[in-house]
């Protein structure tokens, strides 16, 4: 049975870090729902490589709406922190021990919601201090999987070893 992921994301996503995971995860089988301010929307990745067009609006949208959380990396996740919807929407997964999936930047949205405290996780190495004092441990690793629901990874080579846990905690 598939399940439905929500994934946030908007201009300036690392390339890779969206369209690796999205195809991995429709090729299992699951349905991958684009989340931005605007339905309908076009975003560019930083690289120009992937455009996206967005499924929904996060006003249309509700947590309890979904199965699993995805963030890819980027420039994406710094952006979308600043608004109080997606930090909240975010927080639900995390709170609900609902799978949550981020890459390289994508635990910058888990750090402004304030969900990584105590937990065992991975980032981009320029983020690994942020989520150190976000109370997290972190593990300088191509993925980390904390309590059967959180998987982290660093960058795009980490994206096979992201799938496959990712993947596994789908099952």
């Amino acid at each position: 049975m598939g399940k439905k992921i929500a994934t946030v994301l908007t201009d300036m996503f690392e390339d890779v870090e969206y369209t690796d995971p999205a195809k991995a995860f429709k090729e299992a089988g699951h349905e991958v729902v684009t989340i931005e301010k605007e339905k309908g929307k076009e975003v560019t990745g930083k690289n120009k490589e992937a455009t996206v067009k967005i499924d929904a609006s996060i006003d249309d949208v509700k947590p309890t709406d979904f199965d699993a959380l995805f963030i890819p990396g980027g420039f994406s996740p710094d952006q979308l922190r600043a608004d109080e919807r997606f930090v909240k929407f975010a927080k639900h997964f995390m709170d609900e021990k609902k799978p949550v999936f981020a890459i390289c930047h994508g635990p910058q949205l888990l750090i402004t919601a304030k969900t990584l405290e105590g937990r065992k996780a991975t980032g981009f190495t320029s983020i690994q201090v942020d989520m150190e004092y976000a109370g997290a441990t972190v593990e300088d690793k191509e993925v980390v999987v904390c309590q059967d629901q959180l998987v982290t990874s660093r960058q795009p080579d980490d994206i096979p070893a992201f799938n496959r846990e990712a993947l596994n905690l789908l099952k």
